[in-house]
């Protein structure tokens, strides 16, 4: 039945077009959504914008926001998982849903860009022709490699990265002999970046290693108070106590519950049972794949699992430093340094896994290093002192001062060792244009079938473009909770199935309406 939309009517549906148009306000469905990460919380903020409030977010932490975390050190905030960049544009979703706090708090602009192209680690900006020089030369490689590694293409090279160090090296002899070193930096650099952006070894691709990705309009940006101040505007949207924190999910029945007049329930680890409508679900990429089959009864189909086992899925932890006074500031230029595996392939621990040390920006006493690959999850099970000395060792080797001083502090990630994340972020291996990723965003039961779907999958992994990123996450979030307004809209309500009614000598009316319900439900 149709509600009323009176403006002090506590339980009224969703108002699809017109808030003053009973004809078009029906009952809420109920919403499940696991995971209180970017992508659930967003599906939810969006759901009570839209008028839907019967929702329960399931987070297994005592915290929201997943992969979000800062943290405060010495005079900074560490970003521990997804972090932001110093450059600076209203454009950007994040930026404009962080100016709606009252009163706003504007991005902060990024610095001012240094000229030049590259610098040397100590002495300073390198000589204008080399670098564009080897720029190009890299470009060359680059183009080069990928022709030969393109699907379908020949692999008789061995993987990429040897590939592409052969191909530096054999580059490098042509510079002259004063410009080879800093020639030799810009590639490698470079090169670094490849396994940089897939987050685990690039020793591993055998295929077209870019991908599909675009930047979000307006570039990245930074949030001031650190990123977790993007969710303060979502969570003042979500109802009170429609959060439910430390509820890991145990199982979903999403083929069975009909039955008892429930098209899912959901399940958590301390044996309460949610009844929904929709289920969203928001969790890791990481994380569905290891519980793919034990989290869903019935299980997920062969085409959902294949998308997410072809998929990668990083390994990537950070290590911030503080160091009582900033030894840095002894040295010409900015102590910002980019590995390349090849530099690192003599170290036979962890550290082998270094892409970069650097500064943290605004900082007078922190480092913050990253580690990718495997070595991110050897890293995670060592102890602070044995990190403490690998990081020093490996400063005071590439610096040449063997007087630099340990850090008085440090704090690191463990993503691939936690149980709720179990890796950093996605990225598409196998350059597929975005087909696994929409393979893994299509819902359950699919748009073939004539059932309305029940489960629906959001998160950053889910999303063609913009995987890896914040802003994915959110763009998948609000995407399922328009699919749920949607179907609400055409089903006028929750799409549960009708009840089998008496004929009476009204009989052809009733099977005319019920055959108008059929119809109506055969698409969504």
């Amino acid at each position: 039945m149709p509600f009323d939309c009176g403006p002090n009517l506590e339980n009224r549906g969703i108002c699809a077009v017109d808030p003053c148009d009973a004809n078009k306000c029906f009952e809420e469905p109920r919403v499940v959504i696991i995971g209180a990460g970017m992508a659930g919380l967003s599906a939810a903020a969006r759901l009570s914008q839209r008028g839907i409030s019967n929702v329960v977010v399931l987070e297994a932490y005592e915290r929201p926001g997943g992969r979000i975390q800062s943290c405060w050190l010495g005079d900074i905030v560490a970003e521990l998982g997804s972090h932001w960049k110093a450059d600076n544009a209203i454009t950007h979703p994040l930026y404009a849903m962080s100016t709606q706090e009252n009163p706003p708090r504007p991005g902060v602009p990024g610095a001012e860009h240094t000229r030049g192209l590259f610098n040397r680690l100590i002495s300073g900006k390198m000589p204008f022709p080399p670098t564009i020089n080897a720029y190009h030369k890299f470009r060359q490689i680059e183009q080069e490699a990928a022709e030969l590694y393109c699907l379908g293409g020949s692999k008789q090279q061995g993987s990429l990265i040897n590939f592409m160090s052969l191909r530096i090296q054999q580059e490098l002899h042509n510079f002259p002999e004063d410009q080879q070193h800093d020639a030799a930096r810009i590639m490698f650099g470079l090169s670094h970046m490849l396994n940089a952006r897939c987050g685990g070894d690039t020793a591993m691709l055998c295929a077209d290693h870019c991908g599909c990705f675009m930047n979000m309009p307006g570039g990245a940006v930074r949030v001031p108070l650190g990123l977790v101040g993007i969710l303060a505007p979502l969570l003042r949207q979500i109802p009170e106590g429609a959060i439910r924190y430390c509820k890991p999910v145990n199982c979903v029945y999403w083929g069975t519950s009909h039955k008892s007049g429930h098209r899912a329930i959901v399940t958590t680890s301390d044996g309460e049972e949610f009844p929904c409508d929709y289920v969203i679900i928001t969790v890791s990429l990481g994380v569905l794949y290891e519980n793919a089959v034990k989290m869903f009864c019935p299980s997920l189909p062969g085409s959902k699992c294949s998308a997410m086992q072809s998929l990668g899925f990083g390994n990537c932890n950070k290590i911030y430093m503080e160091y009582c006074r900033p030894f840095w500031f002894w040295h010409k230029g900015n102590l910002n340094f980019e590995f390349n595996r090849c530099e690192l392939c003599s170290h036979r621990d962890w550290t082998r896994g270094l892409t970069k040390i650097e500064v943290v920006p605004n900082s007078k006493h922190v480092l913050c290093a990253m580690v990718v690959g495997q070595e991110a999850m050897a890293m995670e099970g060592l102890c602070d002192r044995d990190i403490v000395e690998g990081l020093t060792s490996v400063l005071r080797c590439c610096t040449n001062n063997p007087c630099i001083p340990y850090p008085r502090t440090i704090l690191r990630s463990h993503w691939s060792s936690d149980p709720y994340f179990r890796g950093a972020y996605s990225y598409d291996a196998t350059n597929s244009d975005g087909n696994l990723q929409r393979e893994l965003a299509c819902p359950l039961p699919g748009p073939s079938q004539p059932i309305p779907p029940v489960l629906l999958f959001a998160g950053e992994a889910t999303v063609p473009g913009h995987y890896a990123t914040v802003s994915g996450a959110r763009l998948s979030g609000v995407r399922e909770a328009e699919r749920i307004v949607i179907l609400t809209c055409r089903f006028k309500g929750p799409p549960l199935p009708k009840k089998k009614k008496k004929k009476s000598k009204k009989g052809d009316e009733s099977d005319k309406k019920d055959e108008s319900d059929k119809k109506s439900r055969k698409k969504y």
